[in-house]
């Protein structure tokens, strides 16, 4: 495995590549962590611990698919860890001392001030690199804890606070995407104390119906429930937030643990280009396991001594500027899609396409199963493009509607 130095300081810690796992099934105690480090993660978020103990339903689990792709998206009923706090701070100590290279970070969720408090004394004995604050599970059975408290500003405020108060280690916040601006609450976790934000935890959602029983899946003895969302289908919505979060002035230099669909190098890379410096992954454990990360590990080094960076840091946020307010965006010229029909193999999908859901600007010849482009039709939307299975389709000639010209030189 080809490796660069990926070392990158995350909340005044360095760490030793920026892969962690996040706060989940994934990390819920010691032997699966250590397991996880050793096969080269960066670091782990401990699976959220609290003075609540939950049971979980069974079965909680389920996944939506489209297709032949069989994991777009999965459906997660589980809360916090259902192991006594003593025995997950035990963990937690002895993850620090027998890996001590390692970033070890505490997920912690508290019902009240004085719990939040406690948490945090509590962690801090157990010498853990940093908190994270969890404000976003999205089905705890209280409203008194995740994704109801990270909704209410001065509540993600009053509680870093209070975490503040029971410590001297960096905080992050993780922030829930049940909302329609994460900014306002970010912003009350950074006056109350954090360092940072870790976007984002799972979307509330049902993916789909039982039809035989008229149910929501997973079935859990006749009934269901709303719960959270994670795996690919998020990575849009996470990478929406971590722009409109280094958009705003007050958050521009934050640190951002970023999360939600990552499941290959490039995967974290895109947040890594949006702005943050540490990466959590769960869901694509859950698929392909641990190794994952010497797929990341490579794939981003590999990218790295390709154009030239060595520093891991200087990728950091590279895209931000480059999202730009959509009434800013350039709107004086289309264009046009390109065919080579020395490659295309006659399926009609992008006809099909244009004529049912765009402009009917493909004509099709029945005969010789073959498309040419009508530019009076044409607008430049490239669905043709998307739909093709073999990319017969590419980018064409460009015309620029001010001044009357094409440019056939793209």
């Amino acid at each position: 495995m080809f490796k660069k130095d990926l070392s990158i300081e995350f909340c005044g810690v360095k760490c030793e590549n920026p892969f962690f796992l996040s706060s989940s099934p994934v990390d819920n105690c010691y032997e699966m962590c250590a397991k996880a480090l050793e096969t080269g993660w960066g670091g782990v978020v401990y699976k959220t611990l609290g003075f609540f103990i939950p049971t979980d339903c069974s079965p909680r689990f389920d996944k939506l698919d489209k297709e032949s792709t069989d994991f777009i998206g999965f459906k997660n009923m589980e809360q916090i860890s259902e192991h006594p706090l003593q025995e997950s701070l035990d963990s937690l100590k002895k993850l620090k001392q027998n890996y001590p290279t390692k970033t070890i970070v505490a997920s912690i969720m508290g019902q009240n001030e004085k719990e939040w408090e406690d948490l945090a004394r509590l962690v801090t004995k157990s010498d853990v690199d940093i908190i994270e604050c969890n404000f976003s599970c999205p089905q705890m059975t209280s409203n008194e804890m995740g994704s109801d408290v990270g909704q209410n500003a001065q509540l993600v405020k009053k509680y870093c606070q209070a975490v503040s108060r029971g410590t001297n280690l960096p905080i992050i916040a993780k922030m829930t995407p049940n909302i329609g601006d994460m900014t306002m609450p970010s912003i009350a976790a950074i006056k109350g104390g954090a360092s940072g934000v870790t976007a984002i935890n799972t979307v509330k959602c049902i993916t789909g119906i039982d039809l035989d029983n008229m149910v929501g899946k997973p079935v859990i003895n006749g009934k269901s429930a709303i719960s959270g969302y994670s795996g690919k289908a998020i990575k849009p919505i996470a990478l929406r937030f971590l722009q409109q979060l280094r958009d705003n002035k007050e958050l521009k230099n934050i640190e951002i643990s970023g999360s939600g669909g990552v499941e290959t190098w490039r995967d974290a890379l895109e947040f890594i280009l949006l702005g943050a410096s540490n990466i959590q992954v769960t869901t694509s454990v859950m698929q392909y396991g641990y190794r994952i990360v010497e797929d990341m590990i490579s794939g981003l080094s590999y990218f790295m001594d390709d154009i030239g960076i060595d520093n891991l840091q200087e990728l950091v946020g590279k895209a931000n500027p480059n999202i730009i307010p959509v009434e800013d965006i350039e709107r004086n010229f289309i264009i046009y899609p390109k065919i080579n029909n020395d490659i295309c193999i006659g399926c009609g999908r992008c006809y099909v396409s244009c004529f049912d859901g765009a402009h009917q600007a493909l004509n099709w010849d029945k005969e010789s199963r073959k498309i040419s482009l009508n530019k009076d039709n044409c607008v430049g939307c490239h669905l043709c493009s998307l739909v093709c299975p073999v990319q017969a389709i590419s980018k064409g000639e460009i015309y620029y509607r001010d001044k009357n010209i094409r440019d056939i030189t793209v």
